[in-house]
């Protein structure tokens, strides 16, 4: 058996990332991992592996700590800081509206379009490896990546810090 170190089972042919062993990853459920400077979060839920950008797109809430629910027939993780609702697959926004002209209104589910980045997760012989989504537009969850996303998420949270030590 071949014994390759970390280093070199990080990166692969393909663009993928040696993330860690399948046995491993499905008991911690949630792991983040940093890929080129890309801070993932890779979640096993239900017998499936997903790996998304680890920041909520909407003000860089931590995605690790969010409860996981079926909403409108999809698994979601609700941010922790806003409760907004990511699709695991898909990265979309789902939010929960009605529609003032219909009568009486009834409360629906609607997608903000997607979000969230969100990554190829896949397994060979008991390793996990995450290819990092190789879409060019801007998703939102961009920005927290980012240099201005990164000490605008550093200054919220050290005031959560403060208001919470007071």
């Amino acid at each position: 058996i071949e014994d390759r170190s970390m280093e070199e089972k990080e990166q692969t042919e393909g663009g993928l990332h040696f993330v860690g062993k399948k046995d491993e990853l499905m008991e911690a459920k949630r792991s983040f991992r940093t890929i080129e400077d890309r801070d993932i979060l890779i979640i096993y839920y239900q017998g499936v592996f997903y790996a998304m950008d680890s920041y909520c797109y909407h003000a860089g809430g931590l995605l690790q700590d969010g409860d996981i629910e079926e909403i409108n027939s999809k698994l979601c993780i609700i941010c922790p800081k806003h409760k907004y609702k990511l699709t695991l697959a898909e990265g979309e926004c789902l939010y929960r509206g009605t529609n003032p002209r219909e009568k009486p209104p009834v409360p629906r589910w609607y997608s903000k379009g997607v979000k969230q980045r969100t990554h190829t997760v896949t397994e060979n012989n008991g390793e996990v490896y995450v290819k990092l989504s190789d879409r060019s537009d801007w998703i939102e969850s961009d920005y927290y990546q980012g240099e201005k996303g990164k000490i605008e998420r550093a200054k919220a949270e050290a005031s959560e810090k403060k208001t919470s030590c007071q």
